[in-house]
């Protein structure tokens, strides 16, 4: 059992939930202001990981800014207390709704995707008589060496635009009366565990730095993305990533310049260790060759073991006893409504509660209502 939890207090609340450790989310905001404070390093979290309106406003005390890729993220920062002079709208398709939200609150910059999105970008910002802060978000053809579903920096992936198309766009920007030209922004990827493809990404960005400076283009801001991974098999020993190692790397290879500010998106890696899915066994059922454990909780609360095939450590909070050998599933009815098979978990019998672990990012935020399931709730540390 994990003393972390408060299974005696988890009595009254009906399951599935969620349940976030507040102490980890505040030491992991210490550690990244402090890792990158020491660079001058500018954070914005990306929203899209988790939304939850108090861990919003806990991550807006900080003094962070908001990576939004939706005009529902933006309404979510604006509402959660972040100032729009910190926020940045990234997405490839924008609705004519949302830029124009973004145009209304001026929001700091819109990293757009396409040629195309510029000129949408552009017609709205002159009827509005505006002046929109843009970065190019580059698609710099980086194997981040992760889930395909969650890679997004190669030419085979629809986001940013390619660097052989970089002459045409500045291009475009300068017969456009209404923008204003302001940086690069990168992103290839999530949950990143090895430093390879950041070092692959700097030879990139060095390279297009000096060819835009050789054309007498001076960025004023260099957006890296997010990307950096965490621990989900031992979220006990590594409950905060490497924050030092990730920026120093950058660093190293991208030292800091007069003029440039330096920009993240970091979100898994902020909120992904906080947070856990506590779901109740309803069954122990005895199969032909196995035995699963039946939760209350399925694919609905948590994807990602279905979508991607994502592992998640899962723990019984209410049980000391010898291993035995599990599947875990759901109550969906649909055969990928698996959250692990064939692994080991103290003896568990009906009424145990069970953890799944590293949650925090992308686990209530993706959430559904098939089978016409109820949203889980979400619980607090520091107020359960």
């Amino acid at each position: 059992m994990n003393e972390q939890f408060p299974v005696a207090k988890f009595e009254n609340i009906q399951t599935p939930f969620y349940y976030y450790d507040m102490d980890i989310l505040k030491r992991t905001l210490e550690s990244i202001i402090n890792e990158a404070s020491k660079y001058d390093y500018s954070i914005h979290y990306a929203i899209k990981a988790n939304a939850n309106p108090r861990i919003l406003s806990t991550i807006r005390r900080t003094g962070l800014g908001a990576d939004c890729v939706s005009g529902g993220e933006i309404q979510a920062a604006l509402k959660a207390g972040f100032p729009a002079r910190k926020i940045v709208f990234a997405g490839v398709g924008k609705a004519d709704w949302e830029i124009n939200l973004g145009l209304e609150k001026d929001i700091s910059c819109f990293n757009i995707e396409s040629i195309q999105e510029l000129e949408v970008i552009n017609k709205l910002a002159v009827t509005k008589c505006k002046i929109a802060n843009i970065a190019i978000r580059i698609n710099p053809d980086v194997d981040a060496h992760t889930h395909k579903h969650i890679t997004t920096g190669t030419k085979e992936d629809k986001f940013g635009i390619n660097l052989n198309q970089i002459d045409k766009v500045l291009e475009k920007i300068g017969k456009l009366s209404s923008v204003r030209f302001i940086g690069i922004h990168f992103h290839i990827g999530s949950q990143i565990t090895e430093m390879e493809p950041f070092a692959a990404l700097f030879i990139k960005a060095v390279e297009l730095e000096r060819y835009l400076s050789q054309r007498g283009i001076f960025l004023e801001n260099i957006n890296f993305g997010g990307g950096l991974g965490i621990d989900y098999k031992h979220p006990n020993s590594n409950p905060i990533p490497d924050f030092k190692a990730w920026f120093e790397i950058f660093h190293k290879h991208f030292p800091a310049k007069p003029g440039l500010q330096v920009h993240f998106e970091p979100g898994r890696s902020i909120v992904g260790q906080c947070g856990s899915l506590i779901s109740k066994v309803l069954y122990v059922k005895e199969g032909a060759f196995k035995k699963f454990i039946v939760l209350d909780a399925g694919f609905t609360d948590l994807i990602r073991p279905a979508l991607y095939g994502a592992y998640h450590e899962i723990e019984n909070l209410s049980s000391d006893g010898a291993q035995e050998i599990y599947d875990v599933v759901g109550p969906i009815c649909e055969s990928s409504d698996t959250f692990a098979k064939a692994i080991k978990l103290n003896k568990t019998q009906r009424g145990d509660y069970i953890a799944l672990r590293s949650a925090g990012a992308y686990g209530e935020i993706m959430a559904m209502q098939y089978n016409c399931r109820a949203i889980p709730k979400a619980y607090f540390s520091d107020l359960i």
